[in-house]
């Protein structure tokens, strides 16, 4: 049965890169890195056929990406549908290296794009995420744990690719720091209080 799968992959972006993006494109953010991998297992347990993931790119850089549309969102969308009113950047060009799919994102100058941005500038780690439908098949237990490999089937559909905080949290953006305590709400926030910072600010318009 098809599902939704979403699967993360760290986005690494160096403070050097950030600063000559800007510098370069009149103040626009581009970025480039890894969008996702193949016949690597993942950290959900799954693998994706690099002949799947070949097709589905393919697919996905002639309809969306050269049609100017390959939008993606902030955080962890639960649906099928790219939201518009979360769209945060748009992926601009992909290719493959390896096994690997590489990808050119540009941030967008909408309100999650502008998030999106001040995090980067502020060097919060993100991940990007892959979001697609299809079905899963155990097809052997892995060596190191007894948890299946989960084979990403040939019905796979690739939907969008999404800058995430973390691949097991819904809804937060998050940044492991150092733990300490929220003095305004008296709470714990530990790792997570700069980028919630950095977000409030944007929304307050400081």
């Amino acid at each position: 049965m098809r599902e939704l799968l979403v699967d993360y992959i760290p986005f690494e972006v160096s403070k050097h890169q950030i600063q000559e993006s800007l510098k370069e494109n009149d103040g626009k953010l581009i970025v480039k890195g890894v969008l996702q991998r193949a016949d690597a297992k993942n950290q959900n347990g799954r693998v994706y056929p690099r002949d799947v993931l070949m097709r589905e790119a393919k697919t996905y850089a002639e309809s969306y990406v050269k049609q100017k549309r390959a939008l993606g969102e902030l955080d962890h969308p639960d649906s099928s549908v790219v939201n518009l009113q979360n769209v945060s950047h748009n992926v601009t060009e992909m290719h493959f290296e390896g096994d690997s799919l590489l990808g050119t994102v540009e941030i967008l100058t909408t309100s999650s794009g502008n998030i999106l941005r001040e995090l980067f500038k502020n060097g919060i780690k993100l991940g990007i995420s892959s979001r697609g439908m299809g079905s899963v098949e155990a097809v052997h237990e892995d060596d190191d744990s007894d948890q299946p490999v989960m084979k990403v089937g040939n019905d796979f559909e690739l939907i969008a690719f999404d800058f995430v905080s973390n691949p097991s949290t819904h809804g937060a953006f998050m940044y492991p720091l150092s733990e300490n305590v929220d003095k305004q709400h008296g709470r714990a926030c530990g790792a997570y209080c700069k980028a919630e910072d950095i977000i409030n600010k944007i929304i307050r318009g400081e």
